[in-house]
């Protein structure tokens, strides 16, 4: 009988060595990703975007795919949940299957909401972003009555201005100027000042020239959220963990941050302590099956 013998070929051993290398490069590389996932879900995730209500001291922030309706008490730490965290697509039912509504919104800001003479209304209205798309809606607060009245489309679309600008793909944070019809939009350590009722471009600079007293801040390279106090030329901004309240000083660089320090979200908004910060675990997942026929009215009430 003959008896079987190893294959000692130098190709043998080539193939050995390849598959062994192989099997290690897929393992470091699952390695690398378990790694990589860990870390990202062990990030905790603050508020992505907001905009000022029209009711005094009121304001809707985003954390994902969620928001809730907060009475931010400013000069003090008696700020309270009003409503909320509610699923957006719940409060706001006419962005149900958009992505604002589904997977959350990078940044929004509200307009102008007095009409003036002579029939002196008041409009409830927002711009809102998630990537390169905006809409603009009316959120009816106190209802859920809210629509879309332009978009979603792209930002360029929305804003021609912004075409071929850092802009075009995305906006980290605005909030509205206290001169009429004008915001600042935020892209990394950029800013835009806009009218947005007359679509014109009035300025892009970096922050820190803008804004001198942000720089060697966290925000001179970057805010992720921000909205308009109802005080006169005050806004607060947010990045992480951390918040400012400043004096914008529309038209001049007399800009100052109220108090000289920038401070922690859940040191000064207890209110909050409950809901922030956010695990990067993923979108809380949900359908819309029977929405509208045992949809609370009041779920994004400003009482």
């Amino acid at each position: 009988m003959k008896m079987a013998t190893r294959d000692t070929s130098p190709k043998k051993f080539l193939r050995l060595e390849l598959e062994d290398r192989k099997e290690k490069s897929q393992m470091t590389t699952w390695m690398l990703l378990l790694r990589y996932t860990r870390k990202v879900v062990e990030v905790p995730s603050y508020i992505n975007a907001a905009f000022r209500s029209t009711r005094t001291n009121e304001a809707y922030l985003f954390m994902k795919n969620k928001y809730a309706l907060v009475n931010y008490a400013p000069g003090s730490t008696d700020d309270r949940i009003v409503n909320g965290p509610l699923l957006i697509c719940e409060g706001f039912p006419s962005l149900i299957d958009t992505p604002f509504g589904e997977q959350g919104m990078d940044c929004a800001f509200d307009t102008d909401y007095n009409t003036g003479f002579p029939f002196y209304t008041t409009k409830t209205e927002a711009f809102i972003f998630a990537a390169n798309l905006c809409a603009y809606i009316d959120y009816a607060p106190g209802t859920t009555d809210d629509k879309i009245l332009s978009g979603p489309m792209t930002i360029a679309a929305m804003f021609p201005f912004f075409k071929d600008t850092v802009f075009e793909d995305g906006i980290d944070a605005a909030f509205r100027s206290t001169r009429s019809h004008e915001a600042y939009l935020f892209r990394g350590d950029k800013y835009a000042l806009v009218d947005y009722d007359s679509k014109n471009l009035i300025a892009i600079r970096n922050i820190t020239d803008g804004f001198p007293s942000l720089l060697g801040t966290v925000f001179a390279s970057e805010i992720d959220a921000a909205f308009a106090s109802h005080r006169e030329d005050e806004a607060y901004l947010f990045k992480g963990e951390l918040y400012a309240l400043i004096n914008f000083a529309p038209g001049t660089t007399d800009d100052h941050i109220v108090g000289g320090n920038i401070k922690h979200i859940l040191t000064n908004w207890p209110s909050l302590r409950s809901i922030l910060p956010l695990k990067n675990k993923g979108l809380d997942t949900h359908d819309h099956h029977g929405h509208g026929q045992d949809h609370d009215p009041d779920q994004h009430d400003e009482f």
